[in-house]
């Protein structure tokens, strides 16, 4: 039994370790198996893309580098401009007509902001940073500062720098920002002259060190398609570059400006850009920039600037002791594009015929007629208006000239005194031209200076009639300033008294006593019907 018993034993004792060993075996086979299925699971996850091909960067290549160049050479000379203005009453200054929005009556709907509001520092435009502040301390209660920002490009080492009319006109104080300077510094410029023909103007700092000069172009030799780069700071960002080419040139984009053809660009030109330099691949200043054509106050892809051999002349004027381009005029009008029927009727086949004669102008004294055809301008010919201009517009003003003109098919000659442009049509609508004999508000009670409207006045701009006055000026914070007149306004009556010219109202004025009521009934300026309001308050 004993021996049954331990053999027993031996024998479940091999068995054992017999499962032993087949445990262990299996699950060491289970543990191989399961590390390479997972090794290449773990393999298959870390390497989702094991055949993509690494990227590389490649070794530096030298490209066109024409327009970089040309942008380190021209932007030392390119300057930022900022300028202060006081707005008195703006909410004055700018009131509409009913039915009608922006000032006088329409012109914010003028796609050529430039020369108005929004290309610079106007409703809608760029007004700089912070645009228009609220009252400043020192002016009156209803005074705003304005702050706005423009461009311009040095001209000469000693500081003198061209820009447009319109960046600095009505400056308090204009301040430059140099390119190499930190951006706290800046320098007070001086406005050396202006010339609101063309919208430009000089102004000189005083920098105590030579200034970088750009160097000036023949515009003319610009040809449609030439590449060109606009500087300047768009929106206050300052050493903008921007490309295009030439789109055309020749442009007259603003009616009765005789003096502004324009190069079109499609160079990015913005709010900010106006004064900067238009450059050509010789890096030479071709252009300044001047307006943009838009129907939202920003870029679309049509810009203009003013050619430089236009900007050599008027800067030369400018620097001279009288500070200002004197044109010659003699007081005639003619159709801009001529018209070939015009010139069948007339019995003419060249030459320039008059559509207008001013009244009393150099012209009309020397016996010159509407549909006479000038032909010659002391014995040179001219063939077309813009030669007639070009010629007139040279001859210094007190100064005679022959006019060889036809009429009714007989050539024929008249001396002409050329008289001063700026001068001759300064009174249209009350406006008189930068660098004119400014009327200044005499002394009266209304603090009013006012013109009788001429039948050519009122015929050229459309008036109703030749009734009332015009506003030509007013002393600030005087009565008529106070109550919410503005230059070109129309004066219709004074206390339901109806003045139809200067004595008019000079006698009702002479009438009127400290304390008593006044009250103007107005035609606004821009007013393009009989739409009339009332303005008035207590005489002081």
């Amino acid at each position: 039994m004993d021996l049954q018993v331990s053999g027993f034993r031996q024998k479940f004792r091999a068995n054992r370790f017999a499962s032993t060993l087949v445990v262990l075996a299996t699950l060491t086979l289970g543990i191989l198996i399961g590390t390479v299925v997972s090794g290449g699971v773990k393999g298959k996850e870390k390497n989702p893309s094991a055949d993509a091909t690494p990227l590389q960067v490649p070794s530096p290549v030298q490209l066109s580098s024409q327009f970089s160049q040309i942008a380190r050479q021209m932007e030392p000379s390119v300057v930022n401009i900022s300028t202060e203005s006081t707005i008195k009453n703006p909410h004055r200054g700018r009131r509409g007509t009913p039915g009608e929005e922006g000032p006088g009556g329409g012109d914010e709907d003028s796609p050529f902001q430039d020369f108005f509001n929004r290309f610079f520092g106007g409703p809608g435009g760029q007004g700089g940073q912070g645009g228009q502040g609220g009252p400043d301390q020192g002016f009156g209660p209803d005074d705003m500062r304005e702050r706005s920002l423009g461009s311009g490009v040095i001209v000469d080492p000693k500081g003198y720098i061209v820009t447009n009319s319109h960046v600095v006109e009505k400056a308090d104080r204009i301040r430059v920002k140099l390119m190499d300077d930190p951006a706290t510094v800046t320098y007070d410029a001086t406005v050396i002259g202006v010339d609101k023909e063309t919208d430009l103007a000089v102004i000189k700092i005083d920098a105590k060190k030579p200034l970088p000069a750009a160097k000036l172009g023949n515009s003319d030799s610009m040809s449609v398609g030439d590449w060109v780069l606009a500087v300047g700071s768009p929106f206050g960002l300052d050493e903008t570059v921007t490309a295009g080419i030439v789109s055309a040139k020749g442009r007259s984009i603003v009616p009765n400006r005789q003096f502004e053809s324009f190069i079109q660009t499609d160079a990015a030109i913005n709010p900010g850009n106006s004064g900067g330099p238009l450059v050509n691949m010789a890096g030479e200043v071709i252009g300044i920039n001047t307006a943009i054509y838009t129907s939202g106050g920003g870029y679309q892809g049509v810009g203009f600037a003013m050619p430089s051999n236009t900007v050599v002349y008027v800067y030369n004027e400018l620097i001279k002791p009288e500070h200002k381009v004197s044109r010659g005029s003699i007081g005639v009008e003619f159709n801009a594009v001529p018209n070939p029927a015009v010139a069948r009727v007339y019995g003419v086949t060249s030459g320039v015929t008059i559509a207008h004669v001013t009244p009393n102008g150099p012209a009309d004294k020397a016996g010159l007629k509407t549909g006479d055809t000038i032909v010659s301008v002391n014995g040179k010919q001219v063939k077309t208006g813009d030669e007639l201009v070009a010629e007139i517009s040279s001859i210094k003003p007190g100064s005679t000239a022959k006019i060889g003109y036809i009429r009714s098919g007989k050539t024929t000659a008249t001396d002409v005194t050329i008289a001063d442009r700026s001068k001759l049509f300064a009174a249209r609508l009350g406006e008189q031209e930068e660098g004119g004999e400014q009327a200044q508000p005499q002394e009266s009670k209304f603090g009013i200076t006012v013109r009788s409207i001429t039948p050519d006045m009122a015929n050229r701009y459309q008036l109703p009639s030749t009734k009332g006055v015009i506003v030509q000026d007013l002393k600030p914070d005087g009565f008529g300033d106070t109550v919410g007149l503005s230059r070109g306004d129309i004066i219709l009556e004074v206390n339901k008294q109806p003045v139809n010219g200067e004595d008019d109202f000079q006698k009702v004025e002479s009438q009127m006593k400290s304390g008593q009521d006044v009250v103007f009934l107005v035609r606004p300026r821009g007013t393009r019907d009989n739409t009339t309001v009332f303005m008035g308050g207590t005489l002081q």
